[in-house]
């Protein structure tokens, strides 16, 4: 009967093991898709509807009270408003992608990302990728199933990557950008 117990004992402990790794283990699965330009495999560790679904969530808000109140209330605000909603919508679902979450965490262009071409490796103003992007991240559990990696942008804002568990796995399911910097106090 001990030895069951001690059995049941190990494997809970191993499974809070893995439970526990799991967002270690796909934050270095991520890294690994990004140096690579694997879009294949960072889709695998990517939930890019959830996070399609909350940067244009974060962006409507951002113009909307970046607009005011009275440009909501005014019809040519308010037609104005949708416009920019509109083409913001655009610039999320070009960024939702793993092209462009790869030039996010590789601080590339997205649009040399997105073509492939980029600056002539020769030129002493090409742009380089910084070898590891969440390498200062702080890492934070938030609960069980909810874990944070937040980064510092050139600015100093805080650009917070959430990854959810959803069984044994855990994807990246939000991208919180500093967005409020741009309204102000």
């Amino acid at each position: 009967m001990k030895k069951w117990i001690a059995l049941l004992v190990v494997a809970v402990l191993a499974l809070a093991g893995w439970i526990a790794a799991g967002p270690f283990i796909t934050i270095n699965a991520i890294r690994e898709a990004v140096a690579e330009e694997d879009t294949a495999e960072l889709a695998r560790h990517v939930d890019f509807v959830a996070v399609r679904r909350s940067l244009r969530a974060q962006v409507e808000d951002t113009l909307a009270r970046k607009a005011g109140i009275d440009a909501q209330n005014n019809p040519l605000g308010a037609f104005a408003l949708g416009l920019a909603n509109q083409a913001a919508g655009g610039i999320v679902d070009a960024l939702a992608t793993p092209a462009g979450i790869g030039a996010v965490l590789q601080g590339r262009g997205l649009l040399h990302r997105l073509t492939g071409n980029g600056v002539d490796p020769n030129d002493g103003m090409a742009h380089t990728p910084p070898p590891d992007p969440l390498r200062d991240a702080r890492y934070r559990f938030e609960s069980p199933s909810r874990f944070t990696a937040t980064v510092r942008n050139a600015d100093g804002d805080p650009v917070v990557f959430v990854l959810t568990r959803d069984g044994f796995r855990w994807k990246l399911t939000d991208i919180q950008l500093p967005l409020q910097a741009l309204i102000g106090p």
